[in-house]
């Protein structure tokens, strides 16, 4: 309280005018007007299907009425810069009657809530300006916590400006850090460069946020009904699990283009996270994949197109800070980034075109002491039925399985991470390949007994060898594929401690197919199903738990379905009746001699240290408003980084190469030369591949007769 006043009496004669210029400002609230009528069938569709096509629904109650009373206040603002406490209060009524509107099809509390958010989203355009007219004093010993999870809401107008100018100072401080860096640069080429003073980069910082808040406020102002309503259906259905959302119209047309045609610009899958652009997903074979510098987990704070000022995108819808970040082919987008130890970085990425073809299968031969292994790398489990003769991830695989048989393959590992799932129907077609026949895995629907999937094909394709590779972002279909290889024995499975753990599986309704209405209501992504393994154990949540643990960076992050909000719960079903494999001499000795080899690699070791390091930064969520001491803590975080150099001078020294079918095509086309040659001298740097194949090299298959092919 003490620190508050103190602030009110050295600071009136910004915030007395700030206040008056608010209430100014409240007249030129101009939105496009609600449409009742469609939002009362929005409402009335979305409470129908949840309640009655969900997995598993939620009685719509007082303890669901809290829930999305919280999650609708937080998802308007999840950074607690619009409301404050007083808000709250006169919002309180509506708490526990939340339910009992949305039964009704009433929309009370939407309209009181979103009212609010509008006035107070035209108060903050009047008063950022006023604060960013007056230099920060960037000496004064201040810290700003960005964990906006743990902080409540400002009690009061003061408290949101108090707010509001630390946020603001933040900014300029992350601009002033890397203008002043930029000037000692120009020092360091050119010693009779004259540097700037702190004064004038400080006034070109505020000039520079003042810029980026009047973007934000240019994107706020095409807010409409549709999209604050969005959020309010999206707070109701993600009360039932995190991936069940509702899509507005010019939403729904974004979605799924990447099973179908190119897209043109990083090659990156982004999700929101609170006000951040989350990179999700590297699509392999992209712009962003081959450069390395993104990595999942990152989020994306600025953008910038080639040279100009970079914008910043925290707060802006993600559709709306796609369409910054994506662009033509050939042009340059510079990210400025909050990497996964809490440090900034920029990094420039040439976009260009991504195609369908860069999530194909490939395959990789490399020669270890004289014996020959493969490596299929397969990104995902693609098909795509809108093609006449369609290709699939099932058929691919069949076709390098054979083509390593042809070029007398030894053993094969098969590289699933960062897959994300796609067709179920691969999966189970994959799994074929290395079994006789027998059940794969079990889909259950909310009511009746689980439907057992199994392969019908006696044919085994591949009788050797097998270790499949996995992390924290192998998900669904990959976990139905690595599951049902790890509960047959047939492979081994080597990666994180386990995968993502998404065991649901999710519909889209297009929401006009159910309701005649003359206006696009937009679309539904439900979830309907739910994945379990063969031994009747549900991928959900737990995922597969590797044979071989492996540390890798993201060993202690917050990354799986289990970090999500609102997962579904694991369970277990009634196994299924298979038999094991049963063909390995020395499976368990294999699995214990690599454990021991991990245990003493002082590489392994030094992973494990980073990652832990890596989590202690993402914990560290208290920035030095003081510039001293905050280029004192980016120094010092930067030195203890460089005892993790060794993790990416890394090489494992085996030479990787395209197999005898690739050449020739390799040989008339640079591109795919291009891509094949990054793709081999990341697999030359990847301590992961190399124990896969320490592993592959030491399995021994039994000589029985049930193991020989057809």
């Amino acid at each position: 309280m003490k620190k508050t006043i103190e602030f009110m009496k050295s600071n009136y004669k910004i915030i007395l005018p700030i206040i008056l210029l608010a209430v100014v400002l409240l007249s030129f609230n101009i939105r496009k007007s609600a449409d009742p009528e469609k939002d009362k069938i929005l409402l009335g569709l979305i409470k129908y299907a949840l309640t009655q096509g969900h997995y598993q629904p939620q009685d719509i109650n007082d303890d669901f009425s809290e829930a999305v009373f919280n999650d609708f206040i937080e998802g308007l603002d999840p950074v607690k810069r619009f409301f404050t406490q007083e808000d709250l209060k006169s919002f309180e009524i509506f708490k526990y009657k939340v339910d009992d509107e949305i039964l009704a099809e009433k929309l009370i509390f939407y309209r009181t809530v979103s009212k609010k958010y509008l006035q107070r989203l035209q108060e903050a355009k009047g008063f950022y300006k006023e604060i960013l007219k007056y230099p920060f004093d960037f000496s004064k010993e201040e810290v700003f916590d960005v964990k906006y999870d743990n902080k409540i809401f400002p009690k009061n107008e003061v408290e949101l400006i108090i707010n509001w100018q630390k946020q603001l100072k933040l900014s300029t401080l992350l601009r002033l850090h890397s203008k002043i860096e930029a000037e000692e640069d120009k020092l360091k080429d050119d010693p009779n460069h004259k540097m700037k003073t702190f004064v004038e980069l400080e006034v070109e910082a505020r000039e520079a946020t003042m810029k980026s808040m009047e973007e934000f406020f240019n994107i706020k102002d095409d807010l409409d009904d549709d999209d604050i309503f969005s959020v309010f259906i999206n707070s109701i259905s993600q009360e039932f699990d995190p991936h069940t959302s509702y899509f507005a119209p010019r939403v729904k047309k974004r979605f799924d283009i990447d099973m179908a045609g190119k897209i043109e610009g990083i090659g990156a899958r982004l999700r929101a996270d609170g006000e951040y652009t989350k990179v999700a997903e590297l699509i392999s074979g992209g712009p962003a994949w081959r450069a390395g510098e993104l990595e999942v987990g990152d989020l994306i704070i600025k953008v910038a197109q080639a040279d100009a000022d970079p914008l910043d995108i925290v707060g802006m819808r993600l559709d709306d800070a796609i369409e910054f970040i994506k662009g033509k082919k050939g042009t340059e987008v510079r990210l400025t980034l909050k990497k996964l130890d809490g440090t900034v970085e920029v990094i420039s990425i040439i976009r260009d075109v991504v195609e369908l073809e860069e999530t194909f299968a490939k395959t990789s031969i490399v020669t270890k002491e004289d014996r020959k292994f493969g490596i299929i790398n397969l990104p995902k489990f693609y098909i795509d039925f809108s093609e006449k003769n369609f290709r699939n991830s099932a058929t691919d695989m069949a076709l390098e399985i054979e083509r390593m048989n042809n070029e007398n393959v030894e053993g094969l590992v098969i590289d699933l991470r960062n897959n994300g799932g796609g067709s179920l129907e691969t999966a189970i077609d994959i799994a074929g390949l290395f079994i006789k026949e027998g059940p794969v895995v079990q889909v259950k629907y909310k009511d009746g007994a689980p439907k057992v999937r199994s392969d019908k094909d006696f044919n085994i394709q591949w009788n050797k060898p097998l270790v499949i590779l996995v992390n924290e972002l192998s998900a669904s279909a990959s976990e139905i594929f690595a599951a049902a290889m790890q509960d047959y024995n047939r492979a081994v499975i080597i990666g994180s401690k386990q995968t993502f753990g998404k065991g649901t599986v999710q519909n889209l309704l297009p929401l006009n197919n159910y309701y005649k209405y003359s206006k696009d209501l937009g679309a539904l992504k439900m979830t309907i199903q739910k994945f379990y393994r063969i031994n009747g154990g549900s991928t959900q949540l737990k995922g597969v738990a590797s044979d071989i643990s492996l540390p890798n960076r993201y060993s202690y992050m917050e990354i799986g379905e289990r970090d999500e909000d609102n997962p579904l719960s694991w369970d277990k079903i009634e196994s299924a009746t298979y038999s094991q494999w049963n063909g390995y001499e020395n499976f368990n000795e294999v699995v214990n001699n690599s454990k021991k080899r991990i245990a003493e690699s002082e590489q392994f070791i030094l992973i494990d240290k980073n990652a832990k390091w890596l989590k202690e930064g993402q914990d560290d969520t208290k920035i030095f408003l003081n510039y001293e001491k905050y280029k004192e803590d980016i120094e010092e975080r930067e030195k203890q980084g460089g005892q993790f150099k060794p993790i990416y001078d890394y090489e494992n020294k085996l030479s990787f190469l395209s197999p005898n079918y690739e050449l020739p095509l390799i040989k008339s086309d640079s591109i795919l030369a291009q891509k094949r040659d990054v793709w081999h001298e990341n697999l030359s740097k990847d301590i992961y591949v190399e124990e896969a194949l320490n592993v592959l090299a030491e399995l021994k298959i039994k000589k029985i007769k049930t193991l020989v092919k057809g």
